[in-house]
């Protein structure tokens, strides 16, 4: 069998570019959830709404893996963005390659969604944050991708003030926390939830001072092996090489 060249070795190695997206089981307090911890700047991490050939929504991770896949990119993991409303469009903001799609939503009553403080979830470049929706309003920042949901599942490290450990709605639920050392983590339960329990989650588990609600019974993930998606999304966000 020939063999290659260190210099070839080298070529061959370099060509794939280095990601350091992990995808994994995590178990606390006897539910288990499905964590994905993205390096901002190093992990290729995108929001998508329209394909752009179709000006449809994806709505799915298939379409969305598909397109890709003809742009010669593979997709390594999705999720499903915000909250939506019917047409499959965001509710909230959306911000996508540094175009706003849809405008911040001031709302104050309607949901979850305007459960306040709520709040957004962007990303530029290496760097990623979550801010609830007047500070980012008046913060200057003009993201690459962002998203905005509600409500805010951590703060500063404080959970939500509306959450308790007694709550009573049980959701399969899905969220994105940005974390200690600027690792963002996007978060699916596999069974039912409270908020108080989701937040904790994030702050204790997870190491995030800061999380967002993304959706709930409907939210799901992929990977190359796997798709849970059950229904259509607005918003979804992927990593891709």
């Amino acid at each position: 069998m020939p063999r290659l060249s260190p210099i070839l070795c080298l070529l061959v190695l370099g060509s794939a570019p280095a990601t350091a997206l992990t995808v994994k089981p995590v178990v606390a307090g006897g539910t288990l959830y499905t964590v994905a911890t993205v390096t901002p700047g190093r992990d290729d991490l995108r929001l998508h709404w329209r394909n752009p050939t179709t000006s449809a929504p994806y709505a799915t991770f298939a379409q969305l893996g598909g397109r890709l896949k003809k742009e010669g990119r593979a997709l390594l993991f999705a999720t499903n963005s915000g909250i939506y409303a019917p047409g499959l469009t965001p509710l909230g903001l959306h911000i996508e390659g540094g175009r706003t799609l849809t405008p911040l939503n001031l709302a104050r009553s309607g949901g979850n969604f305007a459960l306040r403080p709520n709040g957004v979830f962007w990303i530029r470049g290496s760097r990623a944050g979550v801010l609830e929706t007047d500070a980012y309003r008046l913060s200057g920042l003009t993201p690459t991708y962002a998203t905005q949901s509600g409500p805010l599942l951590v703060q500063g490290g404080r959970l939500h003030p509306a959450f308790n450990r007694g709550g009573t709605s049980f959701k399969l639920r899905s969220g994105v926390g940005v974390c200690k050392g600027g690792q963002v983590r996007f978060a699916v339960s596999a069974g039912p939830v409270n908020f108080y329990t989701f937040a904790t989650f994030f702050r204790d588990t997870l190491g995030c001072p800061d999380a967002l609600y993304l959706d709930g019974s409907i939210s799901a993930y992929a990977t190359p092996d796997r798709d849970t998606q059950l229904a259509g999304f607005a918003g979804i966000w992927s990593v891709s090489r």
